[in-house]
């Protein structure tokens, strides 16, 4: 279990995160969402170690993260960039997968093993002998996504990873999400529509919890999803507008044909305002 205690922190006499508190079960996929400003990065970075909060505690496993834990729990979180170019340092996609692997001791077998398995699990196995930097943009998430699972930690941080792709390989990268068990799964992200299929969605607002609650809870709430600058998807926006019509109403019998024609005048009227 991840656990967040009364977490602060502090910037250049900015209050960044206050008074933050919540858990996260094992098994789970938990999106963080909010503003630009709103301390989502700031709480990635002190998940991974790279910042020590103001006060306040982060627990892995009933463990406190801090100083003297660090080393042993740096192996227990594993982060995935928004740029996967960050994360490459072999020649090829096999020697990048296996770089973590190799400075963890491992037998030669267990690296094989593990690189093969995960370029196996993220669709990339066909790719290990090629250069990183010839791969598509979803091509290179992918790698990075895999290089990150194959050090198998308990937590994973998945940062704005979905920000520079098309929605094909937002998909792709959605089903591999889908894929990992016991694990903890976080993800950084401003896409609501990706944020809708994890399991919880956590909303922050300048630097406090405002909202950890099932996706389709927030969803439904027109008010809170603007208020909180959380961008809703076509299709979203297409349930917005049918509530307000009459044809949305559960007490009506509506004609198929009704709701179709409702829904090509609020296509039309979306395509007109892009």
């Amino acid at each position: 279990m991840l656990e967040i205690q009364n977490l602060s922190f502090v910037y250049d006499d900015k209050t960044v995160l206050k008074n933050l508190s919540f858990n996260i079960d094992k098994n789970n996929w938990v999106s963080i969402m909010g503003h630009n400003g709103s301390g989502k990065s700031t709480l990635a970075k002190i998940l991974v170690g790279l910042l020590e909060p103001f006060e306040g505690n982060v627990l892995i496993d009933s463990l406190k993260l801090n100083y003297n834990s660090l080393p042993f729990l740096r192996n227990k979180i594993g982060m995935v960039f928004q740029n996967p170019d960050y994360q490459f340092i072999g020649h090829t996609v096999k020697d990048d997968i296996a770089f973590g692997l190799e400075n963890q001791n491992l037998s030669r077998n267990e690296i094989i093993k593990r690189v093969y398995d995960y370029s196996e699990m993220v669709g990339m196995s066909n790719f290990l002998n090629k250069n990183p930097q010839e791969l598509s943009g979803g091509q290179k998430q992918k790698v990075a996504i895999a290089s990150v699972l194959a050090m198998q930690p308990e937590i994973i941080i998945f940062d704005e990873v979905t920000a520079f792709l098309d929605n094909q390989s937002k998909k792709e990268i959605e089903n591999i999400i889908k894929k990992i068990k016991d694990k903890i799964v976080i993800t950084i992200t401003h896409d609501l529509d990706f944020a809708s299929k994890s399991d919880e969605i956590i909303v922050l607002s300048q630097g406090k919890l405002v909202k950890k609650s099932k996706p389709e809870i927030i969803l439904e709430n027109q008010v809170f999803v603007n208020q909180y600058s959380l961008e809703p998807t076509l299709a979203l926006k297409i349930y917005y507008e049918m509530q307000k019509d009459i044809i949305f109403y559960k007490d009506k019998k509506i004609k198929d044909i009704q709701i179709l024609e409702k829904m090509k005048e609020i296509l039309w009227l979306y395509n007109l305002k892009k």
